[in-house]
């Protein structure tokens, strides 16, 4: 999408849908940014239409002729209450309006888009706007929709809009990616797709098959995959400035597919499990991210790719893994495959000596049952880090919620007679004993995050900006640590 600046209401009207954006209680002054004709229009349908302007509604009025097919009036809330993910969403709104009506062009009023974080969010809105994974549907011949090509925005920061515009496009990147089933994304296809990246970014890129992770003693990850007619793998991605800042590693959970494995899952638990890999596409969203957006920060991308698959060389319950850093595990859950995954690849990660660890998972659902389905957990090894992650995230309009990892009675129930550590501690407290097992691979001083978007990474029902499906759910939070890391983040 293009992006134009004007700075006088008179111009905004000169494109096939406008889009305006009003507080709650707004006044006909408010308006003022339409050409008066429209203004007029749309003042005698508001009252017509109770339209308030309350926080997420829409008001679309048509026209009867004019190169402006239709005004879409976007309520914002009350002034008083309004948050940098309200004018996400109204710019969203304005611009799928455009899009489901095929027009090629938009023009995008939202009060206050001067600012560098509401423009930035105004190009994230307008590029979530655009989203839709439909490439196995047959073409339906009454569909208009179609993203417009340009944008039009009064008073907006071009460099804000465009770099907001980049962050949502990684994020649809990493959507369409963990949208694609396990019958098309295998570890091997998810190794390709990264390669392909690279080649692309200009990205140094090693993939370890299963004869690299055998000599490497990344146990772990290859037990998680025996199962499996596809292999594991393990993916590394750097992205490598000059004078670089900072290095940061991320690392994704890359379940291809979970069926359970010999702890099988109940069918209906088996839907959606395609976005088992949601981490993983959420890292090379975030390494497609820092390359486009030419951040002074060295990424890792890091990614235990696997499938969880029932078979006779699956591994078991009761069985005993040493892993990467030399830790042994005792299996009691082949379920509880994801943070085995996490061990190894965690383990390498720090073995880099970045100066932060960010891992991203779908790992629990004892984290949606603390939580709900909209916001995703976090935990840390360093109070620090978190308090800056969660400041810095908090821009993103992603929620995420820090839960405790002091609690020495929940940490106990990780032991094992036969082994280090056990890789599920039962029911109670669940999220929080995954983070704790995850701990014990990751090195003493390294400051690390824990992301568990186990309830957060599938849309059932539309939201705000989400459609049904993926949402690749951290990519904005981690994107906006990474902006402010750089001292970009204005």
């Amino acid at each position: 999408m293009r992006f134009e600046i004007v700075k006088s209401g008179s111009r905004i009207g000169r494109r096939n849908v406008l889009g305006v954006a009003l507080y709650e209680n707004f006044t006909p002054e408010d308006l003022a940014s339409l050409p008066s004709s429209i203004a007029l229009l749309a003042e005698m349908y508001i009252p017509r239409e109770n339209f308030k302007a309350k926080r997420g509604s829409v008001l679309v009025v048509p026209l009867a002729n004019g190169e402006t097919q239709c005004v879409a009036l976007v309520g914002l809330g009350p002034r008083e209450s309004v948050k940098i993910d309200d004018y996400r969403v109204a710019a969203f709104n304005i611009v799928r309006t455009a899009a489901t009506r095929g027009a090629p062009s938009v023009s995008i009023a939202i009060p206050e888009a001067s600012e560098w974080l509401i423009s930035r969010a105004i190009g994230e809105g307008a590029a979530l706007a655009r989203y839709r994974f439909e490439k196995y549907r047959a073409t339906d011949e009454d569909d208009r929709f179609a993203p417009p090509e340009t944008a039009l925005v009064l008073c907006g920061d071009h460099k804000a809009l465009s770099e907001g515009f980049t962050i949502g496009t990684c994020q649809c990147y990493a959507r369409d990616l963990a949208n694609e089933p396990g019958n098309v994304v295998n570890p091997g296809v998810l190794a390709k797709i990264a390669n392909d990246l690279a080649l692309e970014k200009g990205l140094k890129i090693k993939v370890f098959d299963e004869s690299e992770l055998a000599a490497k003693g990344m146990n772990a990850l290859l037990s998680v995959g025996k199962g499996s007619a596809s292999p594991p793998r393990l993916i590394h991605l750097e992205y490598i400035p000059k004078s670089p800042v900072a290095t940061v590693a991320v690392v994704g959970k890359g379940i291809t597919f979970d069926s359970g494995g010999l702890d099988i899952k109940p069918a209906d638990s088996m839907l959606t499990m395609k976005g088992d890999k949601t981490g993983a596409c959420v890292a090379l969203g975030v390494i497609k991210a820092a390359s486009e957006l030419k951040l002074p920060i060295s990424v890792h991308a890091i990614i235990g790719a696997a499938e969880n698959m029932p078979g006779g060389n699956s591994y078991r319950p009761d069985d005993i893994i040493k892993a990467y850093n030399g830790k042994t595990i005792e299996i009691n859950n082949t379920d509880a495959e994801g943070r085995v995954t996490l061990a190894d690849t965690l383990a390498y990660a720090c073995g880099l000596k970045p100066d932060n660890v960010i891992d991203i998972a779908t790992l629990t659902g004892a984290c949606a049952v603390a939580l709900g389905d909209t916001t995703a957990g976090l935990f840390t090894n360093d109070d620090k880090f978190g308090g800056e992650f969660l400041s810095a995230a908090a821009t993103s309009g992603e929620r995420f919620w820090k839960l405790p990892m002091d609690d020495e009675n929940l940490r106990k129930k990780l032991k094992s007679p036969v082994a280090d550590v056990v890789n599920s501690a039962g029911r109670y407290g669940g999220a929080i004993t995954a983070a704790m097992f995850l701990e014990n691979f990751v090195e003493k001083g390294c400051p690390w995050i824990h992301l568990d978007i186990a309830a957060t990474d599938f849309v059932k029902e539309p939201y705000s900006y989400y459609i049904k499906g993926a949402t690749a759910y951290g990519l904005r939070g981690i994107v906006s640590w990474l902006l402010y890391l750089a001292g970009a983040d204005k």
